[in-house]
C-alpha cells in the first residue's frame, strides 16, 4: 500500500504544492473553531509532533514529507491567526453609553439609500472610551467637510459591537475586532466639523478622499440605484443601492458584480494593456526596437495596483490583483499563468496578510469560484472543447455558449454550500443570469463608464453616461426579473459544521488532484449534502436579548412573538429557520393566547405538545399569576429577570440565562439546544459559564432553570456554534 501511495503522489507531484495554502487555512480554521488558548496550544503541539512523526516514519518518502509539510503549515496557520488577533487587539466598550466625543475621521462611507453617512472615528482619549468607534449620522444633518482627516464633535450613543443574535447568524463582533472597532452607535444631534481635513494626510488618506469624490461625481451623473451600481463598479461603494435592489442582486446570483473583484480588475488591466499596446504601436521606430508586450504588461500592472488601492483594497480586490500580477508575470516569462498555482499563490498571500479573511464569505466565495473555473478548464476534455478551431460561426457560438453555461452551472454548484452556510439560501438561476450580465458589465457598462469619466475632463461625457445608464437599467431589470422568478431562491436552515466541512474537503480534493483519485472527493460531498439536507430546522428560536422569539410549525410557517419586530430581526429569524414566507404573529398560532404583556402557546414537537410562555412587554405582571403560569409551562422565555419561584418544567430562558448563552435554537424532537456562546474564549466573545452536557431530554422532564447555569432533572443537550 505504501508503494502504491508513493506512485500516486509521484504522479501528482506537480499538485502537492497546491495543498500548502489548504494546510495554512486548516490551521486558521482550527483557531477560529477551537474555544480557548489551551485547545489552540494542543492543536499546534499535536500537529507539530505528528509532522515530526510522519517525517521520521516516512523515511524520506513523498507521503511522509507531504503529511509533515501540511501539518506544519496547519500549526503555523493556527499561530498566525492567534498572532493576528493579538496584533489587532484594542479596548472595547463594556456597556452602552451616551457621551460627547471629539476626534478625527478615519473613514467616510456614504449610505444615501438608507439616508445615512457612516463614519469611523478615532476619538480623543476619554475614560472608558475605546480608541476607535463607528457612528451613523443622518444624511439630513450632515455638515459640509466630512472627509477622512477632518475633526468632528458630536453627542452619540455607543454600544459594544453586537455578536450574532442567533446560532449561525452574522457575527459583527468578530469582524469589528479585526477592524479595531471598539464601539458602534449613532449621533443624537448635529455633528460639528471643528477642523477640516488636511491635505498632507498621507497617500492612503489622499486615496480615500479621491474615492469619495469619484463616488459623489458618479452618483451626480446617475441617480438612485443606477448610480449606486455605477459607483460600485468603479469604487466599490454600494451605499446608494436601494435595499430591495441589493436583495435582487443577491437572489439572482449577481451580487458578485457589486464587489470589486476579478471581473473588474481584469477589465481595467486588459483595457490598459490594449490602449498602451495600440498607442505605442503607432510609433514604428519604437515598435521595432522595444518589447511592447512587456511595456503594456507593466502599464497594466500599474493600473491594476492603482485600481486596487483606489477601491479600498478589499479581500476580493487584493486576491484578484495578486492573481492578475502573476498572470502578467507569466506572460512576461512566456509561460502559461492561468493555473491552480496562481490561485494557490493568491490565497497564500491573502492568508498571510489577513488570516481572518478565511472565515468570511467574500474569501470563500471568490476563491471557490476561481478554483472551480480553473480546475474545470484544466481538464483535458474541457480544454479540448474550449480550444479555438476553424469552424462556422454558428457552431462556434453554440460551442462557446455550452462551455460557458456548463462553467456557470459548475460555479453555482461550488458556491451553493458556501451560500447556504453563510446566508441560509441557495439560488438556481444564477448561471443563466450571469451569461447575460457578465458580458453586459464587461463590454458595455465598464467601458462606457471609463469613457464617460475620461471625457468628463473636457465636459463631453454626457453621451457615455447616457449609454452607461441604459445598460445599468438593463442590468437592474435582469436582477429584478430573475429574483422574482418562482423558485429563484431556496431558503435553508442552519447547516451543521461537520456537513460544511465535509463538502469543503470533498470540493478541494476534487479540484486539486488530477488523477482518478480525485473522484473520491465526491463521497464527502455527497455525505455532507445528505447530512445538511437531513438536518431539520429548529422548532424554536430566541434572540440573545430575549425580546424576540420565533416558533416554526410543522407546516413550515413562522410565528413571531412581537408583531412589530424590525426587518433585520425578521430576516435573521427567517434565515435561521429556513422560511421564506412572510412571518405571522404568535397570536395566529392555533392554541395561542396572547395579550399585551404575555403569550401562552402550545407547540407540537417530538410526538408531544409543549407549553410555551413568553413575555411581551417590560411591564410588571401579577406575581401569583406568573408563578402559576410558569408551573404550567415547559419553556419560559423573557427579556426580564424572572423570580426564582418561576420554575417551568423544562427550560427557563430569562435575562440572566440568555446573558450566559446568547441566542438559542431549540429542536424539540431531539431535545437539543444550540447556543451562541458556550466555552468560547475568543477575544471578541464575552465569557460564558454554560457547559456542555450530553444527557438526552425525556418528555416527562420536571423542573428546569439555567438562571444559575444549570438544569434540573433531565437536561437538554447543549451545542455551541
Amino acid at each position: 500500500m505504501g508503494a502504491t501511495i508513493e506512485r500516486w503522489l509521484e504522479a501528482e507531484r506537480d499538485q502537492l504544492g497546491l495543498w500548502l495554502p489548504v494546510g495554512l487555512g486548516a490551521g486558521i480554521t482550527a483557531w477560529f473553531g477551537l474555544p480557548d488558548e489551551r485547545s489552540w496550544l494542543w492543536f499546534v503541539g499535536v500537529a507539530a509532533a505528528t509532522a515530526l512523526l510522519a517525517w521520521a516514519v516516512g523515511r524520506g518518502g513523498r507521503l511522509g514529507r507531504a503529511i509533515a509539510i501540511f501539518l506544519i503549515a496547519a500549526s503555523l496557520g493556527c499561530l498566525l491567526a492567534w498572532a493576528r488577533s493579538t496584533e489587532v487587539a484594542s479596548p472595547r466598550l463594556d456597556r452602552p453609553m451616551v457621551t460627547t466625543i471629539s476626534g478625527r475621521i478615519v473613514e467616510v462611507d456614504p449610505l444615501p439609500a438608507r439616508g445615512k453617512v457612516r463614519l469611523v472615528v478615532d476619538p480623543d482619549a476619554m475614560p472608558g472610551l475605546p480608541p476607535r468607534v463607528r457612528i451613523n449620522v443622518d444624511q439630513d444633518g450632515t455638515p459640509n467637510g466630512l472627509a477622512p482627516g477632518a475633526r468632528i464633535a458630536a453627542r452619540v450613543r455607543l454600544e459594544p459591537p453586537a455578536g450574532p443574535i442567533l446560532p449561525g447568524a452574522y457575527d459583527f463582533a468578530r469582524v469589528a475586532w479585526f477592524q479595531r472597532l471598539g464601539a458602534t452607535g449613532k449621533t443624537l444631534g448635529p455633528v460639528t466639523v471643528t477642523a477640516p481635513a488636511r491635505a498632507e494626510g498621507g497617500p492612503m488618506r489622499w486615496l480615500d478622499r479621491q474615492r469619495l469624490r469619484l463616488t459623489d461625481h458618479i452618483q451626480q451623473q446617475l441617480r438612485g440605484s443606477t448610480g449606486g451600481v455605477a459607483a460600485a463598479f468603479v469604487t466599490g461603494d454600494v451605499g446608494a443601492i436601494a435595499d430591495e435592489d441589493n436583495e435582487a442582486f443577491r437572489r439572482s446570483g449577481l451580487a458578485h458584480l457589486l464587489s470589486i473583484s476579478g471581473l473588474h480588475v481584469t477589465a481595467v488591466i486588459a483595457a490598459t494593456m490594449l490602449l498602451t499596446l495600440r498607442s505605442l504601436a503607432l510609433w514604428p521606430w519604437l515598435a521595432l526596437r522595444a518589447p511592447l508586450p512587456l511595456i503594456a504588461a507593466a502599464a497594466g500592472a500599474a493600473a491594476g495596483i492603482g485600481y486596487t488601492l483606489l477601491s479600498g483594497a478589499q479581500v476580493p480586490t487584493v486576491r484578484s490583483c495578486v492573481a492578475a500580477l502573476l498572470v502578467l508575470g507569466g506572460i512576461a516569462l512566456g509561460r502559461e499563468a492561468l493555473t491552480l498555482r496562481l490561485v494557490a499563490t493568491g490565497a497564500l498571500v491573502v492568508l498571510l496578510i489577513r488570516p481572518e479573511a478565511l472565515v468570511g464569505p467574500s474569501f470563500q466565495l471568490s476563491f471557490a469560484a476561481v478554483t472551480a473555473i480553473v480546475a474545470f478548464h484544466e481538464h483535458p476534455a474541457i480544454r479540448a472543447a474550449a480550444l479555438k478551431r476553424e469552424e462556422s460561426w454558428p457552431r462556434r457560438l453554440l460551442r462557446e455558449f455550452v462551455v460557458l453555461l456548463v462553467t456557470g452551472l459548475l460555479v453555482e454548484a461550488a458556491l451553493a454550500p458556501i451560500a447556504a452556510w453563510h446566508f441560509h439560501r441557495a439560488g438556481f438561476y444564477g448561471a443563466l443570469a450571469n451569461i447575460v450580465a457578465i458580458p453586459l458589465s464587461t463590454f458595455v457598462i465598464m467601458p462606457a463608464e471609463a469613457a464617460a469619466l475620461l471625457f468628463d475632463m473636457i465636459g463631453l461625457g454626457s453621451p457615455f453616461w447616457w449609454l452607461a445608464g441604459q445598460a445599468l437599467h438593463l442590468l437592474l431589470w435582469i436582477a429584478r426579473t430573475v429574483a422574482a422568478l418562482p423558485g429563484a431562491v431556496a431558503a435553508l436552515p442552519g447547516m451543521p459544521n461537520g456537513a460544511f466541512a465535509l463538502m469543503a474537503a470533498g470540493g478541494l480534493w476534487l479540484a486539486l488532484w488530477r488523477t482518478h483519485v480525485r473522484r473520491l472527493g465526491a463521497l464527502p460531498i455527497i455525505l455532507g449534502a445528505a447530512w445538511a439536507i437531513a438536518t431539520p430546522a429548529p422548532d424554536l428560536l430566541v434572540t440573545g436579548d430575549g425580546r424576540h422569539l420565533a416558533v416554526r410549525t410543522p407546516d413550515g410557517a413562522l410565528h413571531l412573538l412581537r408583531p412589530r419586530a424590525g426587518d433585520y430581526v425578521r430576516g435573521q429569524l427567517s434565515e435561521a429557520s429556513g422560511v421564506q414566507a412572510e412571518a405571522l404573529d404568535l397570536d395566529a398560532l392555533p392554541g395561542a393566547r396572547c395579550n399585551d404583556d404575555m403569550c401562552a402557546a402550545i407547540v407540537p414537537g417530538g410526538g408531544r405538545r409543549w407549553h410555551l410562555l413568553a413575555s411581551r412587554s417590560a411591564y410588571a405582571v401579577d406575581w401569583v399569576a406568573l408563578t402559576r403560569a410558569c408551573g404550567w409551562a415547559d419553556i419560559v422565555v423573557s427579556d426580564r429577570r424572572l423570580p426564582r419561584a418561576c420554575t417551568p418544567r423544562w427550560l427557563k430562558l430569562d435575562r440572566a440565562a440568555l446573558a450566559r448563552t446568547g441566542g438559542v435554537a431549540l429542536w424539540l424532537r431531539s431535545g437539543t439546544l444550540r447556543a451562541v456562546r458556550g466555552d468560547d474564549r475568543h477575544p471578541w466573545q464575552p465569557p460564558s459559564h454554560l457547559r456542555h452536557t450530553r444527557q438526552p431530554l425525556h418528555a416527562d422532564a420536571t423542573g428546569g432553570s439555567i438562571a444559575a447555569a444549570s438544569f434540573r432533572a433531565s437536561r437538554p443537550k447543549i451545542e455551541t456554534r
